[in-house]
């Protein structure tokens, strides 16, 4: 399992060095001030790639200064200069998750030996390990391994079996577990030392439900905080003076429990791990957003005490750990640490984004003709709209973009049906908003103008390429998937203006729109369930007057609901969607339904129904905020009450709803 070869990881130390021209960057005081025998030793991070690695938004078919890995690896390189000693390591989700991934997987293919472009870009920056996160599993195992292949770094996960033993270590994993470094350090004093660094990853067990098709009788999930615990004592006994642990998982609850899918602070507690880089929620660490957090130290950059970091999303931050190490005897120990992580690009005070360092020119070229080839793939015409489609009021009001996807999914599992023992029931459509502001910023939304539609456009009203999956309920299993969505909004204190209306805690993914019926939401009683889907007040109604062609929906009657394997499989904790209700896998993605339908159909009219609103509730407001662009659009909202409200410090509309 260990790198055999023995190579140093010095490079030359500044005591500043410039970034793309702006202001000096002091080395680090550790290589400045480590002694005789002391050396200081940096860890970089990416994590959540998720393909980006040209400066580009694919969907909205512009260059943009936010994302990119060639960008980072600008940040990587200068970082690289402040230490005397680095390791860069990547934390998982690099597959997929932008139009250059999926085109890489449904058109051109992976062949035995084929190069992958992002994999390609990873090893022009020299990554020295990385790991699999979740994202890595939707296009199935074979284009894994095969893009997997091309890694000059090793890549390791320890939870994913092939074959399960008696024990963690007894199974034979999809990937190594965990990999030895053999590096050679230099310490204060210009002297060369060993020193073996054991790397060790982990990926929330949940894939088996979110890509249940791809990995079913295929592989098995262990709980991350169990193998963390089997595998660390190991790598120990190996002669690991350090081992970080790379966790595609979130900062979450302090506990551990089975199974737990943001599982990186109980992992900072096992015994033996140094450090812990984190991910998978596409959030920052250190930042205040874990403020108050259990076992986490936002000041100290530290869970349970050991150093930790999560370097954003999309190559928007580089996550730095920087470790002061001793030597004892033959052994290395830790004296002090310190995290941050560094962004590509800052936000201005007139809300324009500046760039803080330029492109990589090596790490282009290594992707620059996929990139060309998904250009042309993204611009390809598929039918016309007669009426735009944006996600700008997704969140408060029956919504174009939406509505598209549920026709497409009701018309597709319309079909699946015809002569199954589920034919005449019912068919309903559950879809969501997956760009619709929040954390991804006021520019992160639908919106399509009226006339060609693209396959680009396509990508951008859906993001994630899940499969098409349709689910039998009961009518009260139906209210609970809606109570559930519901759970996105704040309880309001009726006749009070001017209230909150969002939890900023609940994922737009999860706000689930179902066509085929009618409702209304209270905002003025409790949710149901939190954001996590347990149930928090059993007693509560928020949707009421729930019909189906005019008529009350009974508790027992049955459904058949189009949805997406995420969901269907248990994503999101959903009644009525645990695994267990499936009735028809569809081979398809639901982007490709979409797709086929507007292909068939020549020309769509999208325009929202109306099927759902908020009950009155007279002398009430709320407010909501959405992008800039929403204005233009603002008239037209069908059952919405709007009043502009000005803007937010972070860039948004606001509007007050009149309840």
């Amino acid at each position: 399992m260990a790198e055999s070869q023995h190579h140093p990881v010095t490079r030359r130390a500044f005591l500043a060095v410039t970034v793309a021209g702006s202001a000096l960057i002091a080395v680090h005081p550790y290589s400045a001030f480590a002694g005789s025998g002391q050396a200081h030793l940096r860890l970089l991070e990416t994590t959540d790639l998720h393909v980006h690695v040209f400066p580009y938004d694919y969907y909205a078919d512009t260059a943009v200064e936010t994302v990119g890995l060639a960008r980072t690896a600008s940040i990587i390189n200068h970082i690289r200069a402040e230490a005397a000693n680095s390791l860069l390591l990547d934390n998982g989700d690099f597959l997929q998750g932008n139009p250059l991934g999926d085109y890489l997987a449904y058109e051109r293919g992976m062949k035995d030996g084929d190069l992958h472009p992002v994999i390609a870009a990873m090893n022009t920056v020299g990554y020295d390990a990385a790991t699999i996160g979740n994202h890595e599993f939707n296009y199935g195992l074979d284009f894994l391994m095969k893009s997997a292949a091309g890694a000059q770094f090793p890549i390791v996960l320890a939870n994913i079996a092939t074959r399960s033993g008696a024990g963690a270590r007894n199974d034979t994993t999809l990937f190594r577990p965990y990999t030895i470094l053999d590096r050679t350090v230099t310490d204060g004093a210009g002297n060369s030392h060993p020193i073996r660094v054991g790397v060790i990853g982990f990926t929330p067990p949940q894939v088996m439900n979110w890509d249940r098709k791809n990995l079913e009788g295929k592989v098995t999930a262990r709980d991350i905080v169990t193998t963390a615990e089997a595998f660390v004592p190991e790598m120990k006994e190996a002669g690991c003076d350090i081992i970080i642990a790379l966790s595609h998982s979130g900062i979450g609850a302090a506990q551990a429990s089975d199974g737990m899918e943001n599982a990186s602070v109980p992992v900072a507690a096992v015994d033996g791990i140094d450090a812990v880089m984190t991910g998978h929620s596409h959030l920052v660490f250190p930042s205040p957003t874990f403020d108050g957090f259990a076992g986490v130290d936002v000041a100290g950059g530290t869970i349970h005490g050991k150093p930790a970091v999560m370097g954003g999303f999309w190559g928007s931050h580089l996550g730095v750990i920087d470790l002061l190490l001793e030597r004892d005897g033959n052994l290395w120990r830790v004296l002090s640490t310190t995290s941050e992580a560094r962004p590509i690009s800052q936000r201005n005070e007139d809300r324009t984004v500046t760039a803080l360092v330029d492109s990589d020119a090596a790490v282009l070229a290594a992707t620059e003709q996929a990139h060309a080839e998904t250009l042309a793939y993204i611009r390809r015409p598929v039918g016309k709209t007669t009426a735009p489609l944006h996600s700008y009021f997704a969140l408060v009001a029956d919504d174009p973009s939406v509505q598209i996807v549920s026709i497409a999914q009701t018309w597709y599992i319309a079909q699946m049906m015809s002569g199954t023992e589920h034919e005449g029931l019912p068919i309903l459509s559950a879809a969501a908003p997956f760009k619709a502001g929040g954390r991804g910023g006021p520019d992160y939304y639908t919106d399509v103008p009226a006339g060609a539609v693209a396959i680009k456009n396509v990508a951008d009203l859906y993001l994630y390429p899940n499969t098409v999956r349709a689910v039998k309920v009961k009518g009260a299993e139906l209210k609970d998937w809606l109570e559930r969505s519901a759970g996105i909004f704040n309880q309001v204190t009726a006749g009070r203006a001017d209230q909150t209306l969002l939890n900023p805690d609940f994922p737009s993914y999860n706000f689930d729109v179902i066509d085929g019926v009618n409702y209304q939401i209270d905002l003025s009683q409790p949710s149901k369930f939190d954001p996590t889907g347990k149930i928090l007040n059993p007693e509560a109604q928020r949707i009421v007057n729930l019909a189906h062609n005019g008529a009350p929906v009974e508790p027992a009657q049955s459904f058949i609901i189009a949805t997406n394997n995420y969901r269907a499989g248990g994503g999101g904790a959903f009644p009525g969607a645990l695994g267990d209700t499936i009735v028809f896998e569809g081979p398809d993605t639901n982007r490709d339904v979409i797709v086929r339908y507007i292909v068939e159909q020549g020309t769509i009219n999208p325009s929202a129904n109306a099927n759902w609103s908020f009950a009155p509730l007279p002398g009430t407001s709320v407010l909501f905020e959405t992008g800039p662009k929403a204005r233009d659009y603002a008239d037209g909202i069908a059952g919405l009450t709007l009043e502009d409200a000005g803007d937010t410090a972070e860039g948004f509309a606001r509007f007050r709803i009149l309840l």
